[in-house]
């Protein structure tokens, strides 16, 4: 008698699940596949975007996505999960539409803007979504590998997909096409996905979204228009201290509230706070750097369109490939064992792809080797933290514990997609200053360098031999994987110690 609702129960969980699956695809695309549309934008026939204005109609999606994250939390908790995330979804959709239809630079940021509130809800419901659909471990063990591998395509064949839309329907389609997506994601999740919500949730935290909010935003701010203002400008260091100030009283607020929006308790969990650091470091090293490794391919390396996309998929299938391998040694050895092991291993794909960058006859077989197993690595890593980090928190505050993991992520991805820029730009203006002969000017400098780490030849007129300009793009490019490879190495030893104080007091024998 109990064979029918419990088919009837799993044909719901697998669509529900083909909609939050969905819904990650969309939200990953819209990360990876802009890069290949910006050098159409700059043309002046299409929107005549200048070099700050590329830089915006990234970093609008990316900061918005973190100023919204820990809010959808509380809101999901409070009104239901299921009824916010198709909401995002339908403001997501609406807001694709607005960047494929924007008639100039301006409002094409400002809808991407939208874009990401709306996206960064939908993946936090997403993952909320899920911890409650899907109730035993292996359950949600196995939904949260499939939503890693969907999640990965979106992100790993952005670039392809992206490429592959402009060429053969132009690059409003890269943004269209979300809308007829996000339909689809509608209908899906109206029909299967169980309303949740935390019935403690009894008033929404008002001053710690607009603290925390203000806090990401300020921070997100400073690191990605500093370097073009000047840190120490006085514009710069006014929002950095409206940052630290909104940071105080955010801690202050959230110690105050009886039902903060971040319940700094949960911290105590081990295994939910090494599951954050590994959040964390993925977005400190592999996924930023993915907006600059075709720079290289195509500039450094001189690989056509189509061999730096298959460069790329050496960058990316691996994580399509290694989730259900994770999923089994999470089982076996513990996420406390998988999460600082995939991150060591991303590490030492950062160092083997410096050193295979550095070699006289580099090329892409040189390169390559690093790349495979620094996205074996993020494949180890992804979906253990995922997993942890929700079935570590309590089920009523699925909300909650989803935001801090998706914020881990998403406040680290801004920030150092900014921070590798900055690194790139720096190593490459040095080269080109020890190259260059005493007194040259500091701006045309300036200039030339911002040409070479987009992957643009200067001019013939600027005078700077193409071999110069090459070492100066890889000198930068070192510069960035020496940062990335140390970066989640260190990440990685905190979250193996994170990890090992929990274990300690089990871990006495007789």
């Amino acid at each position: 008698m109990t064979t029918a609702p419990t088919a009837s129960a799993s044909r719901r969980g697998v669509i529900a699940l083909l909609a939050v699956c969905l819904s990650a695809l969309m939200f990953g695309l819209e990360i990876s596949s802009i890069p290949a549309i910006l050098p159409t934008l700059r043309d002046p026939a299409v929107l005549g975007a200048d070099f700050a204005e590329l830089q915006w109609i990234m970093n609008a999606y990316t900061i918005a996505v973190t100023v919204v994250l820990m809010a959808t939390g509380t809101l999901a908790d409070r009104f239901g999960r299921k009824r916010v995330f198709m909401a995002s979804v339908v403001a997501f959709g609406l807001a694709s539409l607005m960047c494929g239809l924007a008639p100039n630079t301006p409002v094409l940021i400002a809808a991407r803007a939208l874009q990401g509130l709306g996206g960064g809800a939908m993946l936090v419901c997403g993952i909320a979504v899920l911890s409650n659909q899907f109730r035993s471990a292996s359950e949600r063990s196995r939904a949260f590998a499939w939503w890693g591998v969907v999640a990965g395509v979106g992100l790993g064949f952005g670039p392809l997909i992206g490429g592959g839309i402009v060429s053969v329907w132009g690059w409003e389609w890269v943004f269209l096409i979300h809308g007829v997506l996000a339909v689809a994601v509608i209908v899906l999740a109206a029909l299967a996905i169980e309303e949740s919500r935390d019935p403690d949730a009894a008033r929404l935290d008002l001053a710690g979204m607009a603290t925390l909010s203000l806090t990401v935003f300020c921070l997100a701010w400073y690191i990605t228009q500093g370097p073009a203002l000047g840190f120490a400008n006085p514009v710069a260091l006014a929002v950095l201290g409206v940052c630290v100030a909104s940071a105080v009283a955010f801690v202050l607020v959230e110690r105050a509230t009886r039902r903060p929006m971040i319940d700094f308790s949960i911290f105590r969990i081990r295994a939910f706070s090494g599951a954050i650091l590994g959040s964390a470091a993925m977005n400190v090293s592999y996924w930023p750097f993915m907006i600059y490794l075709p720079i290289w391919f195509s500039a450094g390396l001189h690989l056509d369109s189509v061999a730096a996309g298959i460069g790329l998929l050496a960058y990316t299938l691996p994580t399509l490939v290694m989730p259900p391998i994770a999923e089994r040694l999470s089982l076996r050895l513990q996420p406390r064992v998988v999460i600082p092991a995939g991150l060591f291993t991303i590490g030492l794909g950062f160092f083997l792809m410096r050193l295979g960058s550095e070699t006289a006859d580099a090329s892409a077989l040189t390169i390559l080797p690093g790349c495979v197993i620094a996205g074996m690595g993020l494949g180890l890593t992804n979906t253990p933290v995922t997993n942890t980090t929700t079935g570590a928190a309590p089920p009523e505050r699925a909300g909650m514990a989803s935001g801090v993991d998706m914020s881990a992520r998403m406040i680290s991805l801004a920030v150092n997609i900014a921070l590798m820029g900055f690194i790139l730009l720096e190593g490459v203006r040095a080269s080109l200053a020890a190259a260059s002969p005493a007194g040259t000017d500091a701006a045309s400098l300036k200039a030339i360098a911002e040409q070479v780490a987009a992957g643009t030849t200067p001019p013939i007129e600027a005078g700077v031999p193409a071999a110069v300009v090459h070492q100066a793009l890889a000198d930068g490019m070192g510069g960035v994987l020496l940062f990335g490879g140390v970066s989640v190495w260190v990440f990685a030893l905190a979250s193996w110690l994170a990890f090992r104080s929990e274990a300690a007091p089990g871990s006495h024998r007789p």
